[in-house]
C-alpha cells in the first residue's frame, strides 16, 4: 500500500479536503489494504484448485467452481485491488484466476456470463488491452445472446423453477458485456439485444414508486405470466440488492446509449432507494419490507452496489444539487462500510473484507456473512470515489 498512500497524501496536500473527505479517504485506504491482504491469502490457498471463494460460513471458507454465478468476482477483486495499489502479486494472481475461467465463455446454462466473464476478463482488458482477452469477452457475449428470445424480447435468466420464461432484475448487470462486444466488433446485434432487454425490463419490472419486482416471467407470446420474487421477502416487497441492481443497470445503460429515458429511470430508482432506506448508517435491511425490521439482517452487498452506482450517476446529472445528493449518499454508505461495524479485522471473516451481507434469506442461505461480490462493488466504488483511471496506481 506504500504507493497508494504516497499518492493520496500528495493529492491531499495539493487539493486539501474536509474532515469528512479525510475520514473517507483514510477508511478507503484501510479497506483497500485489508482487502488486498485478505485476497492474497485466499489466492495462495486456492491457487491451482480451480475453486473460487464465495463466502465464509459456519467457520469455513465456501468455494465454488467456475460455473457458479459468482466465480468471476474473485478475479475482479484482484484486478481492482491491483488497479488501486499496483502490487505485482495481485496482478499475478488476477491473471491466474482469470485464466481459470476461460471455458466459461462457451457456457449457456444461465444468464450470469457478464458477472463471470466481464467482471474478470473485462477488468483485465481495461488495464492491458490484450487481444486474447478481448476474444474471450466477445465469445462470452455470443454465448449470452443464445439465451435471448426475440419474440419475448428478453434474455432468459434461469432454466429451473415454476416459471415459463423467468427474467430477474439481476440480468441487467450482464448487459454491459453486450454493449462492450458491440463496440469491440462493430456488430450491432449485441447492442440491439441489450437495448431490447433493458426496454422490456423497464416496461414490466417496475412499480410506480420506482421499486422493482425480482422475477417477471413471460408467456411464449411475450405477455407477462407472473410478477414476484425468489430471494425477497414477498412478491410485492422490495428486495434490497434487487433495487441496487436496477439502479446500477440503468445508470450503465445511459452511459452506453445516451438515451435519456435510462437516466430518468435511474434517477427515479435512486429517489426511491434514498427515501425507502430507513437505517441511519444507510446500510439497508436485506429487504425493505421484512416485518422483522429493525431486527432483520442488513445487506452490505446491496449497499456497496448502490454506492458504486450512485457515484457514477452523480457524474451524469446536470442539476448540481441532485449530483451532490447522490454523491453524498454514496459517501455515507462508504463511510459506514469502512467502519469497524462492517469491515472485518485482518485474517478474520475468511479473508473477506466486508461483514453483514445476505444472499438468500428465504432459504436461510448465506445470511449475515461476507460475500465476494460485496467486496467487489466496495472496491469499485472506492476506485470511483478516488477518481482512479484504469491503470494501476504507482
Amino acid at each position: 500500500m506504500k504507493r497508494l498512500t504516497i499518492l493520496i497524501i500528495a493529492t491531499l496536500a495539493i487539493h486539501g479536503c474536509t474532515s469528512r473527505e479525510s475520514a473517507l479517504r483514510e477508511g478507503l485506504m484501510k479497506g483497500i489494504d485489508a482487502a488486498s491482504a485478505g485476497m492474497l491469502a485466499n489466492a495462495r490457498l486456492l491457487y491451482g484448485t480451480e475453486r473460487f471463494p464465495r463466502t465464509y460460513e459456519n467457520g469455513a471458507l465456501v468455494t465454488v467452481d467456475k460455473y457458479d454465478w459468482t466465480s468471476g468476482f474473485f478475479a475482479g477483486d484482484l484486478w481492482l485491488a491491483y488497479q488501486l495499489t499496483g502490487i505485482d502479486s495481485l496482478e499475478y494472481y488476477a491473471r491466474h484466476f482469470t485464466g481459470e475461467l476461460k471455458e466459461v465463455k462457451d457456457f449457456t446454462g444461465h444468464h450470469d456470463l457478464g458477472f463471470m466473464i466481464y467482471c474478470s476478463y473485462g477488468k483485465q482488458w481495461e488495464i492491458f488491452h490484450e487481444q486474447e482477452v478481448l476474444q474471450v469477452i466477445i465469445d462470452a457475449a455470443g454465448s449470452l445472446c443464445t439465451r435471448f428470445n426475440p419474440g419475448i424480447g428478453q434474455i432468459r435468466s434461469w432454466d429451473f423453477g415454476k416459471w415459463n420464461y423467468p427474467v430477474i432484475v439481476d440480468n441487467l448487470m450482464n448487459l454491459e458485456m453486450l454493449f462492450f462486444a458491440s463496440k469491440a466488433t462493430g456488430d450491432d446485434r449485441y447492442r440491439d439485444i441489450a437495448i431490447a432487454h433493458a426496454d422490456k425490463t423497464l416496461q414490466n419490472h417496475f412499480r410506480p414508486d420506482g421499486s422493482s419486482y425480482h422475477v417477471v416471467s413471460y408467456n411464449d407470446d411475450g405477455s407477462v405470466e407472473s410478477k414476484g420474487t425468489y430471494q425477497g421477502w414477498s412478491d410485492d416487497s422490495s428486495w434490497a440488492r434487487g433495487q441496487a441492481w436496477t439502479l446500477y443497470g440503468f445508470t450503465m445503460c445511459y452511459r452506453e446509449t445516451g438515451d435519456e429515458k435510462y437516466l430518468d429511470h435511474a434517477r427515479h430508482i435512486a429517489g426511491y432507494i434514498m427515501g425507502a432506506v430507513t437505517t441511519a448508517d444507510k446500510i439497508p435491511y436485506w429487504d425493505y419490507n421484512d416485518p422483522a425490521i429493525p431486527d432483520a439482517p442488513r445487506d452490505a452487498s446491496a449497499a456497496a452496489v448502490t454506492a458504486s452506482a450512485l457515484l457514477e450517476l452523480s457524474g451524469y446529472v446536470k442539476e448540481k444539487k441532485d449530483a451532490r445528493a447522490y454523491r453524498r449518499y454514496a459517501e455515507d454508505i462508504l463511510l459506514s462500510l469502512s467502519s469497524k461495524e462492517y469491515t472485518a479485522a485482518p485474517a478474520d471473516n475468511g479473508n473477506f473484507l466486508l461483514k453483514h451481507s445476505v444472499s438468500h434469506k428465504p432459504l436461510n442461505s448465506e445470511v449475515d456473512v461476507p460475500l465476494v461480490y460485496a467486496d467487489y462493488y466496495y472496491l469499485e466504488a472506492a476506485r470511483r470515489w478516488l477518481n482512479y483511471d484504469t491503470k494501476p496506481a504507482k
